[in-house]
């Protein structure tokens, strides 16, 4: 499993209009092959600020697939132009638990 972190960073002011936008986006990227699961949170310090974390059945299953998709420019268009500046995207693999 890979987890995909992403700091969103929303023009001030278009928080709700990207909150309904990434309602819609959800079944977009949840349709994906090897999609697992995704959360979103938003910052209290930072309210235009919003941490994505999506679970990937592996690397290339988000990078491979998921982006060379007709799917990834659909979920482009629903939320790409709220950024400012553009999302830092990470991948990460789990190396212990409690």
């Amino acid at each position: 499993m890979i987890l995909e972190h992403a700091v969103l960073q929303v023009r001030e002011g278009e928080e709700a209009a990207f909150e309904a936008a990434f309602g819609e986006a959800k079944a977009v990227i949840a349709s994906a092959t090897g999609f697992l699961s995704l959360r979103l949170e938003r910052c209290v310090e930072h309210p235009c600020r919003y941490l994505l974390l999506v679970e990937w059945a592996s690397l290339e299953a988000h990078v491979e697939g998921f982006r060379g998709s007709p799917a990834f420019a659909e979920w482009r268009a629903l939320l790409h132009h709220f950024y400012d500046p553009p999302p830092v995207v990470e991948h990460y693999e789990r190396i212990a638990e409690e």
